[in-house]
């Protein structure tokens, strides 16, 4: 499998723009991915926006968003109050909050849901995306749910197992409202990235899958 490195930005630090439909979502989604760019990578700059929340969530998901950007560069966390599960229906006003965005942040890539999740609120999300960033790298991340949508991802960021179980540890200490779901379990979370990582060929076996659908190869080749 061929590995390919992003080309740092002319300016620093680099610009990530974390979105999710619900206060867990990212975390799920991309948590070890950012772990590893933040703590191994070149500085970076997040912007971190949450769309749906109530009281409650929205303390979980600030809480759990500094800790995961503990060390980064600069953040930004914004955490929306939209309806759960009615994004379709309220739309219009998560489409303004994309454009007040859009003039706020700059962003060198873009984590968001993955085009096919059958939630809609993370469809919305997806849409939003696209429609409102037009010439960025956008990598498009997967959360496990009943709905059973999930596909075949052709980008991975590899893992250890270690980093892993933080951002497990993470989940589980910060989100105490959804530890009586189903679904939210540590088994869950270290289970899918151990099949990416099968997938991934991933020296240490973990892996978190993205899907992109649009990027250009520089070859590095110029005719004078």
């Amino acid at each position: 499998m061929r590995k390919l490195t992003l080309s740092s930005p002319s300016r620093a630090p680099y610009k990530i723009l974390c979105l999710g439909s619900h206060c867990d979502d990212i975390e799920i989604g991309c948590g070890g991915t950012l772990l590893k760019l933040i703590e191994q990578g070149p500085p970076v700059e997040v912007y971190w926006a949450v769309f749906s929340s109530d009281q409650v969530r929205a303390r979980e998901a600030r809480d759990s968003a500094e800790c995961f950007l503990q060390r980064a560069q600069a953040k930004t966390i914004v955490i929306h109050e939209f309806r759960n599960s009615f994004f379709p229906f309220v739309g219009a006003g998560i489409k303004e909050a994309f454009e007040r965005l859009k003039e706020e942040f700059a962003p060198d890539v873009i984590f968001t849901h993955y085009r096919h999740d059958l939630h809609q609120d993370h469809q919305l999300i997806s849409q939003l995306t696209w429609n409102t960033f037009r010439d960025h790298l956008i990598l498009e991340y997967e959360v496990a749910k009943y709905d059973g949508d999930l596909g075949a991802p052709n980008i991975f960021t590899h893992l250890d197992e270690s980093l892993c179980r933080r951002k497990i540890d993470y989940l589980m200490t910060h989100f105490k409202s959804q530890l009586d779901k189903q679904w939210f379990a540590a088994e869950t979370f270290l289970a899918l990235s151990r099949l990416r990582g099968i997938e991934a060929n991933a020296p240490a076996k973990y892996a978190e899958g993205f899907y992109c659908r649009k990027s250009v190869l520089d070859w590095g080749v110029s005719r004078t």
